[in-house]
């Protein structure tokens, strides 16, 4: 039998451990036992777990338990006393209301005193074109077009199965 720890097969050795297992499973899993001490540890601990929660009984509940819990679930709460529940405490002392208005305060005069400048927005300068001399016309056009069927080659070789 393969070590349940090394496979990750953990549920093999808390099956052990509740007697979840069948017969024949169960004593293959006590003779792996016998040999392996990392699994002898973990069946150890988890048998103090099980008799851990076997010895644990819970409180009783108080009588008005369950009028007093559906009258809170029936309460209203506000989505602004949700929002404002966490910072309550603060709130709540006296000296972080008035450093807070203090600060805004203070904030507000500086902006005031020393206002950014602003500067104008220049409008666009207007489009102008130039005239340009037929002969030059004619040589930009050939130009334009020797670099039309010189991009048409490139495409045609880059898809070329060759390369």
């Amino acid at each position: 039998m393969k070590c349940p720890i090394e496979a990750r097969e953990d549920g093999q050795l808390l099956g052990y451990c509740d007697g979840s297992l069948s017969a024949e499973r169960k004593a293959a899993v006590a003779a792996h036992l016998q040999g392996c001490a990392p699994c002898q540890e973990f069946v150890a601990r988890q048998s103090m777990v099980w008799e851990a929660m076997d010895g644990w009984e819970a409180p009783p509940v108080s009588l008005g338990f369950d009028r007093r819990l559906y009258q809170r679930i029936e309460q209203e709460v506000s989505w602004w006393d949700l929002l404002v529940r966490p910072f309550r405490p603060l709130l709540t002392r006296r000296s972080v209301p008035i450093a807070a208005t203090s600060l805004l305060v203070l904030v507000a005069g500086l902006m005031f005193q020393n206002p950014m400048p602003v500067t104008p927005v220049k409008p666009p300068a207007s489009a102008q074109v130039d005239g340009m001399p037929p002969e030059q016309l004619e040589h930009v056009v050939d130009e334009m077009e020797l670099m039309r069927e010189f991009n048409r080659l490139v495409r045609v070789d880059a898809t070329d199965p060759k390369m």
